[in-house]
C-alpha cells in the first residue's frame, strides 16, 4: 500500500489555478524531491497534504486513509509532520520546550488531569520529555536544549525545526526548502542530517528545494512543476537534461 497517494489534485483560488491535476504515489521509505520555479505551486501542494487547504478537486490518501475534510492536527495524527520555508519556532520558549510542545496533539490526558497533576499526567509528561531529550541527543542539540532559538545561529535553528517535526514520530516528513538561508557549510550539514534521518528512522521524506545540490545529493526521484502542472519527473540525471525543465528555469534561449 502507498504511504502517500495523490490523484489528480487541483487547487483554485478564485480565478487562479495554483495546482493542476498533480499526482504522486510514494511508497514507504522513499525520499522524493519537488522542484520548480518560484510560484509554481510547490508549497500549495504541501499545504494541501498537511490539511491547511482542502483541494478543489482530486484526492489525497495517507497510509490508506483519505484526508478529505481533515484539519491539520488530524492529518498530523495520521503521521505527517512538516517544516516551513521560513523557520517557525517559538522563539521565547527553550529548544527543549519547542520540541516538547509539538507533541500536544497526543497528550492522552484531560484538562482535569493537568489541573490535578495526577499519575496519568506525570507519566505522559515524563515520556514527552524523554522523547524530546532523545531527539536532542540524536541531532546534536543537547548543548542548546535550554537556549532560546532566537539566540542561536540560523543553521542550528533549522536543525531545531526539523527536530521538532520529528518529535511527532511521523511516517511522512515534509521539508519545505530546508536549505533556504543557509550558508555553504550549513548546506553540507543539512544534507548529512537529512540523509541520516532518512536512514536512521526509515522515514519517508518529501522535499521542496531550490538548491539543486541538495536535491541531486538526496532525492531518489524528482517531480518538476511549473504553473501548477507537472512538466517532468525522474532521477536527478533525467531532470538535469530535460529540455522542459531547462526552459522553465532558464528560458527558451538556454535550450
Amino acid at each position: 500500500m502507498s504511504l502517500l497517494k495523490i490523484d489528480s489534485l487541483t487547487q483554485r483560488f478564485g480565478g487562479l489555478q495554483a495546482v493542476s491535476e498533480f499526482s504522486v504515489d510514494m511508497q514507504g521509505g522513499e525520499l522524493m524531491g519537488l522542484i520548480g520555479p518560484n510560484g509554481a505551486g510547490k508549497t500549495t501542494i504541501f499545504n494541501l497534504i498537511s490539511g491547511f487547504y482542502q483541494p478543489t478537486e482530486g484526492t489525497i490518501t495517507l497510509d490508506g486513509t483519505p484526508t478529505a475534510g481533515l484539519r491539520p492536527h488530524q492529518v498530523t495524527s495520521l503521521g505527517v509532520a512538516r517544516t516551513f520555508q521560513n523557520i517557525r519556532l517559538w522563539h521565547d520558549m527553550t529548544v527543549l520546550d519547542n520540541i516538547r510542545i509539538a507533541q500536544h496533539y497526543r497528550l492522552g490526558y484531560s484538562v482535569w488531569d493537568s489541573v490535578l497533576r495526577g499519575r496519568k499526567y506525570h507519566a505522559r509528561e515524563t515520556r514527552i520529555r524523554e522523547i524530546a531529550e532523545e531527539l536532542l541527543e540524536a541531532m546534536s542539540l543537547t548543548d542548546v536544549a535550554m537556549e532560546l532559538p532566537k539566540n542561536l545561529p540560523y543553521g542550528v535553528q533549522r536543525r531545531v525545526e526539523i527536530a521538532r517535526a520529528m518529535s511527532v514520530q511521523p511516517k511522512l516528513l515534509l521539508l519545505d526548502e530546508p536549505a533556504a538561508g543557509l550558508n555553504s557549510a550549513d548546506v553540507e550539514d543539512l544534507i548529512k542530517l537529512v540523509r541520516w534521518i532518512h536512514d536512521h528512522f526509515d522515514i519517508t521524506i518529501f522535499m521542496i528545494e531550490h538548491q539543486m545540490k541538495v536535491v541531486t545529493s538526496l532525492c531518489q526521484w524528482i517531480k518538476v512543476i511549473d504553473f501548477g502542472a507537472t512538466i517532468a519527473e525522474g532521477t536527478a540525471e533525467d531532470i538535469q537534461s530535460n529540455p522542459a525543465v531547462i526552459k522553465a528555469y532558464l528560458g527558451d534561449d538556454n535550450i
